[in-house]
């Protein structure tokens, strides 16, 4: 949650902490803040035991950081010179492979999981790289499509589009004239 957001929030308990003051009660400023009965009921126990700094924000959730400012720029540069330079061959960073650099450069142990949240926090995000072959062609790939896929699937490529059901044809006209089904027995107008 962001600083900005957990003010906001910060003030709605205010908010209630004034109410409870004025002698409302959890329902009340439930529905008065449109918050749900339980929250209501939370701020209002700890507002009896601590008051209106009870309900103040206890800052961000979740660990600190276990690496320090300096750390987290000498790792920016780390990974900004790529993996090659730390000793793999491709230039694809994995979690694996950052974790491990994290580990040789300041012995400091991350999980996969919480090396995404460092790089989230710093501002990398995961990339994927598409993975095709150097000997792609794609004229080759477009003829492949267009008409062996189709034959492989059971239908030709000009085949007319049709229902996928069994019991539905595709178009009214796919019945022969005097077929039986609607309409049948009744003398043609």
């Amino acid at each position: 949650m962001s600083a900005k957001a957990r003010v906001k929030r910060e003030q709605v308990r205010f908010k209630a902490a004034d109410m409870y003051e004025r002698g409302m009660t959890p329902p009340q400023v439930a529905r008065a803040l449109r918050v749900t009965p339980s929250s209501a009921n939370a701020w209002h126990r700890s507002w009896r035991s601590g008051g209106k700094q009870a309900l103040a924000s206890k800052g961000p959730g979740g660990s600190t950081c276990r690496l320090d400012d300096e750390q987290i720029q000498t790792l920016e540069t780390e990974l900004d010179r790529g993996p090659a330079a730390h000793g793999w061959e491709d230039q694809c960073w994995t979690l694996s492979r950052v974790t491990t650099v994290i580990r040789e450069l300041f012995r400091v142990d991350y999980t996969p999981r919480g090396v995404s949240y460092l790089l989230h926090r710093i501002g990398w995000s995961p990339q994927v790289p598409a993975h095709r072959a150097i000997e792609r062609d794609e004229a080759a790939i477009t003829t492949w499509v267009k008409e062996t896929w189709p034959y492989i699937k059971g239908r030709p490529p000009s085949a007319a589009p049709g229902s996928a059901s069994s019991t539905k044809p595709g178009k009214a006209s796919a019945r022969r004239k005097g077929a039986p089904g609607r309409g049948a027995g009744r003398p043609p107008s």
